[in-house]
């Protein structure tokens, strides 16, 4: 304080200065100007002195005097931008324990956003490597049976020409094709069974197919083949095949006038190995009428015409079909309309004829994972960057009073951030590399890292970027508010509910966890609980074996006898469709006195009078078909939906007819079999009619002798099948593996459910293990003096345990009623489902506390376990 009888200076000029001079100036300026003034005074008098000292203030009166010190101006931003590098580097290698598990949880939350992030670019890329992407629709029709609406994707033959003759001008392409066949090739010795398509001339351009040699218009002629890329490797190997003949089912020769390079895995079409012409299908199966409105089972495909909407085209033809039918096909109502290509693999669910959803649900639902991985990650950053605020108070207090700014501050925490995303971006990089094949496995996709995308390092480094700043904001923010006297003085402290953000986080990482794991246990139990279902046949031992000739069929009945007498089959059957699907329906029928409703539709199985003992059906009345009786040429066999839909009392002998187009059948009930699970095992079983197949099967079902192993009986079969029919490869399928096919999409979601689900308590446990880490060394000496005050381990574990065990528990108690709510959600969506029992709540809850207390514990115990003399001497 300056004396009060001391001169002084004009006392407005003081304030005038410490008014318009910048902090960092003012000190000085004030300091020289007082300076000034006191030697004035020794030779002159203290109003000459006063006036010197305000001409001297006027003189310094600069915009250099009030501008507020910038440190981008001041300083070299590169020289700040390195020294934050430096220091926040000199940070990790100081605190390298905390640094890896800073580090590591974010590397593994960024590994798990990599990949999801990965398989939803797939999902979402999908068919687009086709030109006209947006141009290309398929032909779906709407039918009203049972009172609902349903939604068929087969098309009939002569709704190509119907579209080309009435709406030409509003399509580039209209083309009929075939569905997915699995034909024999054969050039010279080699055979292939392979997956293709007829479709008529067009496709190649329509589908813009990258011609590898040949031509887009090969398929012109009548009896020619376009071969994708690796089918013709195989067949020729590194030799041109164009003008090659292959053999189709050995009986049509066609020239290859193609070779088409090979279609993504992200695509539809993607197992079309060959493109055969549809006027070749039409001369080959002469069952196929081209003006026959009824025949729904092909398919329709078109490519609008350029500046045409798709929606008004789709309504235009709407009635197309209508007008054509008559009879019990107008009564079904079918309505037609374009599904865009856009929608073909994400939104193929249809309900009550409208487009509800499909595969997009997963991307959604591995979207919100993803996110809430990488929340994860970034809660345990601030949590283990705020616990250890305390400890670099004094830091952030020696910054401050030798000039450190907060904006300064700040940047150096963001830095600090950064540098450890960036560190832990890195490792993710080499995770996801080293992970690829475990997760394409286990997701059914062939992703690979593209390393030279542009964008993937656009994104990559933004998201991780983006990450850093939403890790490193908070604690950036929370300790360089610190005050620089209080921290100074060691007399900071965080404040009662400092550690209440924390704990919210804590709690929010493990509700994230708990419901991960509840979802996952949930998946399993309603996969296990469609797999335990009653199929109502025996699946043990059967296999079904492609019989794409007339061969095996024309010698069915020697064919049987020589593996019966061999010992090598109990027995053998043909049916038209497989055991694991369901081909046709049909409808019109009348059982008789009752009034049939002409909309009801039943499932239709074509099959011999041996089917039956083959497959194993069981019978709840009457008898099996019988060769001895010719009367079971016209006979049937009920299922229990069936005789539930026709509303039999006692079915068995009952007349039923079926009258179609104009013609009327007569069949007789021969008996009722229990429910055979031929279709979805999550919805209920179809009410279906089995009917003796006249002509010849696509399958042979044969039963295994259980004497024989599947190995050593498929050799002898194979032998049999080939002296019968030498010209087709064998190519045979057990029905369990085709059946469990059928849960595959549900075991991928738990796979990767399971997967999410370890990765996320993984992180929750790696963050609540830095914090008691942490707690354990704050406590240090309030620990060792517990103990020498009598304090057993236990007592110590308790102390250290309790207030992570309460967060927890407090998790729990979100998370249960959450996922309860989401996953009953999920299981609406089955018709056969499984309950979600209490004891799912019991196991999950009861495995996140363990996983939480075993890893407090190790801290706790640890700090237990110190010497406590050591401890209070280093305090």
């Amino acid at each position: 304080m300056k004396p009060v009888n001391t001169p002084q200076p004009p006392r407005w000029a003081e304030r005038f200065l410490e008014w318009i001079a910048a902090d960092h100036l003012l000190e000085e300026v004030q300091g020289d100007l007082q300076e000034l003034f006191e030697k004035r005074l020794q030779y002159d008098s203290l109003r000459k002195a006063r006036w010197l000292y305000v001409l001297d203030l006027l003189k310094l009166i600069h915009p250099r005097l009030w501008r507020k010190k910038s440190s981008t101006t001041s300083l070299n931003p590169f020289d700040m931008l390195s020294t934050y590098i430096k220091i926040a580097f000199r940070h990790l290698v100081k605190n390298i324990g905390y640094s890896f598990l800073n580090m590591g949880g974010l590397a593994v939350g960024l590994t798990m956003a990599m990949l999801i992030g990965l398989w939803i670019w797939d999902e979402l890329s999908f068919n687009k490597n086709y030109a006209n992407y947006t141009q290309i629709a398929r032909v779906l029709e709407n039918q009203t049976y049972n009172g609902e609406t349903g939604t068929s994707w087969a098309a009939v033959p002569p709704v190509g020409n119907a579209l080309r003759s009435q709406y030409g001008h509003d399509f580039k392409h209209v083309l009929m094709a075939s569905h997915p066949q699995r034909i024999i090739l054969s050039a010279g010795e080699k055979k292939l069974i392979k997956s293709g398509y007829y479709f008529e001339p067009g496709v190649a351009d329509m589908l813009s197919l990258n011609m590898l040699s040949g031509t887009q218009k090969g398929l012109q002629e009548p009896h020619s083949i376009l071969l994708s890329q690796s089918l013709a490797k195989a067949f020729f190997g590194g030799a041109d095949p164009v003008g090659k003949v292959l053999e189709m089912d050995n009986n049509q020769a066609v020239k290859v006038t193609g070779v088409y390079e090979d279609i993504p895995q992200n695509a539809d079409f993607r197992d079309m190995l060959f493109i055969a012409p549809w006027s070749l299908y039409i001369s080959s199966n002469a069952w196929i009428q081209q003006d026959a409105w009824w025949q729904n089972g092909f398919q329709a495909y078109v490519q609008l015409a350029d500046h045409t909407d798709m929606a008004s085209i789709s309504a235009k033809i709407r009635d197309l079909k209508k007008k054509a039918v008559t009879g019990e096909e107008a009564q079904a109502k079918p309505e037609l309309f374009l599904f865009p290509m856009a929608k073909w693999h994400l939104y193929a669910d249809f309900e009550n004829g409208i487009s509800t959803g499909g595969r997009i649900q997963f991307v959604w639902l591995y979207g919100m994972i993803g996110m809430f991985v990488i929340l994860l990650a970034c809660i345990n950053f601030i949590n283990l960057t705020t616990a250890r605020a305390s400890i670099r108070a004094k830091e952030v207090g020696i910054r401050k009073a030798i000039g450190s700014y907060r904006s300064q501050l700040i940047g150096q925490f963001l830095s600090e951030s950064m540098v450890g995303v960036m560190f832990a971006f890195i490792g993710s990089l080499l995770l996801v590399q080293l992970l690829l094949p475990l997760f394409n496995e286990v997701a059914d996709k062939q992703l690979s890292m593209p390393w030279t995308h542009p964008g993937f390092w656009l994104i990559g480094i933004g998201f991780s970027m983006f990450t850093g700043l939403l890790a490193g904001s908070y604690p950036a923010f929370y300790l360089s508010a610190f005050k620089p006297v209080k921290a100074l003085k060691g007399t900071f402290q965080p404040g009662r509910f400092a550690a209440t953000p924390r704990k919210i986080l804590v709690v929010v990482q493990f509700t994230v966890s708990i419901i991960l794991i509840i979802g996952t246990l949930v998946v399993f139990r309603q996969v296990r609980f469609a797999k335990d279902r009653p199929v109502g046949y025996d699946r043990n031992g059967l296999v079904m074996i492609e019989t794409p000739t007339n061969e095996i069929h024309s010698h069915i009945d020697a064919l049987r006898d020589e593996l019966k007498k061999a010992g090598v089959i109990a027995e053998l059957s043909e049916s038209l469709n497989p055991m694991t699907g369901m081909s046709f329906s049909a409808s019109g029928y009348d059982w008789g006195g009752n009034s049939s409703d002409p909309e009801l539709s039943f499932g239709t199985v074509y099959i011999d009078h041996t089917f039956g003992k083959t497959v194993g059906w069981q019978f709840k009345d009457g008898r099996d078909f019988s060769r001895e009786l010719a009367t079971d040429s016209t006979g049937i066999v009920l299922n229990e939906s069936a005789v539930r839909q026709m509303g039999l009392q006692d079915p068995v002998d009952k007349t039923i007819r079926q009258t179609a187009y104009g013609n009327t059948e007569v069949f007789h009930v021969l008996g009722v079999i229990k429910d055979m699970l031929m279709e979805s095992p999550y919805e209920p079983v179809r009410p279906t009619i089995y009917k003796i197949n006249p002509g010849k099967g696509n399958l042979a079902n044969i039963r295994i002798h259980p004497h024989l192993s599947p190995s050593e009986a498929l050799g002898k079969i194979e032998a049999v099948f080939k002296k019968y029919s030498p010209s087709a490869p064998f190519s045979y399928t057990f029905i369990d593996e085709a059946y469990a096919i059928k849960f595959s999409e549900e075991e991928r979601v738990g796979k990767l459910a399971t997967l999410f689900a370890c990765l996320a308590i993984f992180i929750s446990c790696l963050g609540l293990f830095g914090l008691a880490l942490f707690t354990a060394q704050q406590r240090t000496k309030e620990i060792g003096v517990r103990k020498v005050l009598g304090a057993s381990v236990i007592d110590v574990w308790l102390l250290l345990s309790k207030d992570f065990v309460r967060l927890v528990l407090f998790a729990l108690l979100i998370a249960i009623p959450l996922s309860y709510l989401l996953m009953n959600r999920w299981l609406e969506n089955y018709t056969y489902r499984s309950g979600i029992g209490p004891w799912i709540f019991v196991l999950s809850g009861t495995g996140a506390l363990l996983l939480a207390v075993g890893t407090v514990s190790y801290q706790a115990i640890k700090a237990a376990l110190n010497n406590p003399v050591k401890s209070l001497r280093n305090e």
